[in-house]
């Protein structure tokens, strides 16, 4: 009515309110009635801003690669983007005037191309298609430092990179090339499972090997264990046999001994009985025959007496007519010789 108009915004804009070129009012989220003839409302959104991006870049060994990824950055300092860039609002305050908030996006995504630009070029092809993270991470450090961007005063809260992705000829040819050295892995994979097992193999004869070389040397401590005890034994046994020998030699040297002992001693008496009787026999000669006898008789036992008593019968037979023996006399005789 009259020009005279009621606006109410969001916590998310800031606003600064104009009139003749002076800032009469500014804030987050305000309200105010204003007269629409001679007021300028600036808006500038303070919210974060997510901006998508796709763009070509060409690497160190010349290849084409698309980088795609996001960008996110809010407006922090609003004076200073609203004297770079016109964010005043149309007279109904309904829309821009200009379009300049529409061109802020792209303004930083040329910045992120420049910067991405400049680290791919350091980049060979398959470096650059595995360095999603450490190219974010370079356009996010290289990013915060540019002028530029503090000029706008924007804060860049983070950078993604989605895929750096070669074009469709030279990822077929990627992919052969990689399909080829995965096969040729999983060949030299299966050759070396083969020398693994044949090695495997090797090693379990081996070990058979050692085992049976084992068990024979055993076997041959053994025998010669036994070898040696039976020769220890023989030569034992040879030692007895020896000592045996030694000692019945030595025992048929005593026999030998004390038969010529027993000889010599036999002899010995029998030539002192030999003197005893020439003695004796000096001694009776020229004796009566009977008288000799009677000496003999002298101290005989009484069976050795009635055998001499006997023999004088006998010598006398064709004298005597008959001879009577008494039992009891044959039982004397007996017991005589018992």
């Amino acid at each position: 009515m009259f020009g005279f108009r009621f606006i109410k915004f969001q916590p998310s804009e800031y606003v600064l309110k104009y009139r003749n070129g002076k800032i009469v009012k500014e804030g987050a989220g305000i309200s105010f009635y204003y007269y629409a003839p001679t007021t300028s409302i600036v808006l500038v959104p303070v919210g974060s801003v997510d901006v998508p991006f796709i763009f070509e870049e060409v690497t160190s060994d010349f290849q084409t690669v698309t980088v795609q990824g996001q960008i996110t950055f809010r407006i922090v300092e609003q004076k200073k983007i609203a004297k770079l860039l016109n964010y005043t609002l149309d007279i109904k305050g309904k829309g821009y005037v200009s379009e300049d908030p529409k061109k802020l996006p792209q303004k930083v995504i040329n910045i992120v191309r420049v910067l991405a630009k400049k680290l791919l070029e350091n980049l060979q092809l398959k470096e650059a298609i595995r360095s999603s993270q450490l190219l974010a991470k370079g356009i996010l450090d290289k990013i915060k430092e540019n002028e530029e961007m503090d000029l706008l005063g924007i804060e860049i809260l983070g950078v993604s990179i989605l895929a750096v992705l070669p074009n469709k000829e030279t990822a077929r040819a990627l992919e052969a090339q990689e399909r080829e050295q995965i096969l040729k892995e999983a060949d030299e994979a299966i050759y070396a499972r083969r020398n693994a097992s044949i090695e495997q193999e090797r090693c379990v004869k081996q070990n058979e090997y050692n085992t049976e070389i084992a068990v024979e040397n055993k076997k041959k401590q053994v025998r010669e264990t036994q070898l040696d005890t039976e020769r220890i034994v023989q030569q034992k046994q040879n030692q007895l046999k020896e000592e045996k020998m030694n000692f019945e030699t030595a025992m048929e040297e005593k026999r030998k001994e004390l038969t010529r002992l027993s000889t010599q001693n036999s002899r010995t008496k029998a030539d002192a009985r030999a003197y005893e009787l020439s003695v004796v026999m000096k001694a009776f000669e020229g004796m009566n025959p009977d008288v000799i006898q009677s000496l003999a008789n002298v101290g005989m036992q009484p069976d050795k007496l009635i055998a001499v008593a006997f023999q004088e019968l006998a010598g006398n037979a064709g004298k005597i007519g008959q001879l009577n023996i008494s039992p009891d006399l044959l039982q004397e005789i007996a017991k005589g010789r018992n």
